[in-house]
């Protein structure tokens, strides 16, 4: 949508507020800090714009925004434009305190609400009902307080004319300039991909200086083996696997390094119609063949403590199939497999296609467990230092946004489409909304089914790791855990860039993990790993 700015306006009969600066520095407000008589604060806001298109308007005509800046309307809408100029000014290009009005805004109810509530007569009663409405702790709270104050202030003149605001275009913060911007990215069309996926229809790339080529892939394999020849510039891959590639297990060792994480939860175990009635747990698999997308997944450690917390042992007791994830529903309909575990768009097909309904979510395992990963190689990062930080950037956008319940159900209608996905939409809203029938009759409502948080907790590192040597895939002498988890994750990078953003970010590296059967010290992996194997015997 293209936006056009207008002239400076022509006098409407409402009070100009352009500066007169003999008059204006005569004093500070008492009231909002502007530079003007106290006593003529009233009458100020009472000449300003109500209307936000109006108010930036006048704002270009003060030169506190340089024309140049506003290009970016040829690419946003009218209310992205407006809300980024105004947060642009307000934040004074300071990540933190840009944070501080974005919070100001969703307290309000929008922007519009915003500037209703800073300069219209009920503004008062808006921080009134702001301060006992937070959630945040006072001196946040007065922070927030003292940015309304702000920006109040910039409508009334409290910065020069020459204040140096920062273009609009310079929304990449500290990437610098970038060595690439035409990126092959690769996925494969699940849920888990949301953040890669919904980044370039919906614009985080392009917002952060990119140009990305979504490489559509079918199977875990094929995308390792793409990276490791080089074919790829970064990857959507399962949280476990730039483990084992980095150590060479199950394939040639190559460097790969975990950037941000890109869905929580989000998975689920399926069973073919067949047996309705006859799955209460674990114990009850025994003799089944179960589908899942690769030996280094979530899916398949995940499946394999449940199964063990039953007494089946996985490579005894049952019969596991890799399986690309597009091909599940087809084999569970021409009954070549009894179950799988895989992303919730396929578990919730069965029940959308009446073949099967869904046992179990794997949040119910192991509750804001990680599923899928934005990668990159060391030698690609080495080179593209900038790039790496732009494209992870705008994957943290990305993902901010996607955690943001009231855009999921715009995000299913992004990511539906046959080049992404390729699912019914209402497939997708089942998912990412959390409202959901499981096919055995029952209907829920779990807004957590699936969520975005990009932060790559070490301690994600660390139980990946223990089951990678409990179920044989990694050997003993390789499970240095700390070192694995400082070298691969990226947890500190995640931190900065969303700081940058203005999204929060925990300061701490690990935390204790809660499971279905006990809790996760990742101070103590070895201790857990014995324990486990006491209480299940394998």
């Amino acid at each position: 949508m293209s936006t056009k700015l207008s002239s400076p306006r022509q006098d409407t009969g409402k009070r100009s507020y352009s500066l007169d600066l003999d008059h204006a520095l005569m004093s500070g407000c008492s009231i909002c800090g502007g530079f003007h008589p106290a006593q003529t604060h009233q009458s100020l806001l009472a000449g300003m714009p109500q209307e936000p298109v109006e108010l930036v308007d006048d704002l270009v005509k003060m030169r506190l925004y340089r024309p140049e800046a506003l290009a970016v309307a040829n690419t946003i809408t009218e209310a992205d434009l407006r809300t980024a100029l105004f947060i642009k000014m307000a934040g004074q290009g300071k990540p933190k305190r840009e944070q501080l009005v974005l919070d100001l805004i969703k307290l309000a109810g929008g922007l519009d609400e915003a500037f209703s509530a800073a300069f219209g007569p009920k503004a008062g009663q808006f921080f009134a009902d702001a301060q006992i409405k937070s959630q945040f702790t006072r001196r946040k709270f007065l922070q927030n307080i003292a940015v309304g104050a702000a920006l109040v202030s910039l409508a009334n003149c409290a910065q020069q004319p020459e204040a140096n605001v920062p273009d609009a275009e310079a929304t990449s913060g500290t990437t610098g300039d970038l060595e690439k911007n035409d990126l092959k990215i690769a996925f494969l069309p699940i849920t888990c991909a949301t953040p890669i996926i919904m980044s370039e229809p919906l614009g985080f790339y392009e917002r952060h200086g990119l140009d990305v080529n979504l490489m559509k892939y079918a199977s875990w394999s094929v995308v390792r083996d793409a990276a490791i020849a080089g074919e790829l510039d970064a990857f959507h891959m399962l949280a476990p696997m730039p483990i084992s590639i980095s150590l060479g297990l199950g394939s040639t060792a190559f460097p790969m390094r975990l950037a941000s994480i890109e869905n929580n939860n989000g998975q689920g175990i399926a069973v073919a119609k067949k047996h309705l009635g006859k799955v209460n747990g674990p114990a009850d698999f025994a003799g089944m063949t179960i589908g899942i997308p690769f030996d280094y997944s979530n899916h398949n450690l995940l499946l394999r403590y449940y199964l063990a917390s039953g007494g089946l042992d996985p490579d005894q007791d049952v019969r596991l199939l890799v399986l690309p994830p597009p091909d599940a529903i087809a084999q569970m309909s021409t009954g070549q497999i009894d179950a799988f575990i895989l992303p919730d768009n396929f578990t919730q097909r069965v029940v959308f296609e009446d073949i099967g309904f869904i046992h179990i979510l794997t949040k119910d395992l192991w509750p804001g467990h990680p599923c899928c990963a934005f990668v990159a190689g060391q030698d690609w990062i080495d080179q593209h230092p900038n790039t790496f930080r732009a494209v992870n950037k705008a994957i943290i956008d990305g993902a901010a946004y996607a955690n943001n319940p009231a855009n999921r159900r715009e995000i299913a209608a992004a990511i539906a489409p046959r080049e992404y996905l390729n699912q019914p939409v209402e497939v997708l809203e089942a998912v990412m909304t959390g409202d959901f029938e499981d096919g055995q009759g029952n209907v829920f409502n779990e807004p957590d089914r699936i969520y975005f948080d990009p932060y790559p907790w070490k301690s994600f590192s660390s139980w990946i790791s223990t089951q990678l040597v409990r179920w044989g895939y990694m050997p003993t002498e390789k499970a240095n855990y700390d070192e694995i988890s400082q070298e691969v994750f990226l947890t500190d990078l995640a931190r900065e860039l969303s700081e940058e953003l203005g999204i929060d970010a925990p300061q701490e590296l690990k935390r204790v993990e809660s499971l279905k059967h006990g809790e996760f010290d990742p101070t103590q992996p070895e201790t857990y790993l014995k324990a486990q194997k006491e209480k299940f015997g394998i």
